[in-house]
């Protein structure tokens, strides 16, 4: 008995090694995807005199989910560079996480600037929230012209709270606006009072989105909401950013994105 004992540890280690084998394969035989997160380069809440940015949480928290998938994230902006933050809440630990790690942080003030973006390397576009996202995602071509791309190629593209306004002046290439049509969420015309920001931001989110024909779509004050219209994903605030980063994760595990150039 004693001599089969090493025989049977061998043969258990070969197995062992086999299935690991496999596993690995079958990993990298699956296309990694990547992300692009927009964070805004905007710094000022209008002439309030007041700082503003990008929502720290709804940037670190789709990272964590996506990072988790397996899947690789870039950071880019309007200005490229470092990107203002905006409600650093570190007693949350996967804000804390992101802040305390060099490499992460290193990518939000060093973004990417949209000239140096090539969209065919993407399957999906975030665009993060955050006030600052007001004043200088509806109007950049540059952003749109990437998301166009990314959707037009069978990706994903998303957005969050204020990161919506990016979706204003998308359009595909029928011409049509991205979100006419579509179910979609933002941060509401309800929110928006809530947090004493009526008088501050250029316009009403909500009410834009529905201008563009949007189908637009509600939780309570704060509450989380996360709306999947075809490959066009929204959250309605930072309650629902876990959970809008997940459904992007399923879409992508499924999506039949063209290959990368």
């Amino acid at each position: 008995m004693f001599k089969s004992k090493p025989i049977l540890s061998v043969s258990l280690f070969l197995i062992m090694f086999l299935a690991g084998v496999v596993a690995v394969a079958q990993k990298d035989s699956t296309p990694n995807k990547k992300v692009l997160m927009v964070l805004t380069s905007n710094s000022l809440l209008g002439d309030t005199g007041q700082k503003t940015g990008f929502h720290f949480s709804e940037a670190t928290h789709p990272y964590d989910v996506f990072t988790r998938a397996g899947f690789t994230v870039d950071f880019v902006s309007p200005q490229g560079g470092e990107a203002p933050q905006y409600y650093v809440d570190l007693e949350d630990r996967i804000n804390l996480a992101f802040f305390l790690n060099p490499f992460k942080m290193s990518k939000v003030k060093n973004t990417f600037n949209p000239s140096q973006i090539n969209p065919a390397k993407y399957d999906a576009i975030f665009y993060v929230g955050g006030p600052g996202t007001m004043w200088d995602f509806p109007d950049n071509s540059e952003l749109a012209r990437i998301a166009t791309d990314i959707y037009e190629r069978g990706g994903v593209v998303a957005a969050i709270c204020h990161g919506p306004a990016a979706l204003l002046n998308v359009k595909l290439a029928n011409g049509q606006h991205l979100v006419s049509g579509k179910i979609v969420t933002s941060f509401t015309n309800e929110e928006e009072e809530a947090a004493g920001l009526i008088e501050a931001v250029p316009f009403l989110l909500e009410t834009a989105l529905l201008d563009r024909g949007a189908i637009f779509v509600e939780a309570g004050i704060y509450e989380p909401k996360v709306v999947v219209s075809g490959r066009l994903v929204t959250g309605q605030n930072p309650a629902s950013a876990i959970e809008m980063s997940e459904r992007i994760v399923e879409l992508l595990q499924k999506s039949q994105v063209q290959p990368k150039s």
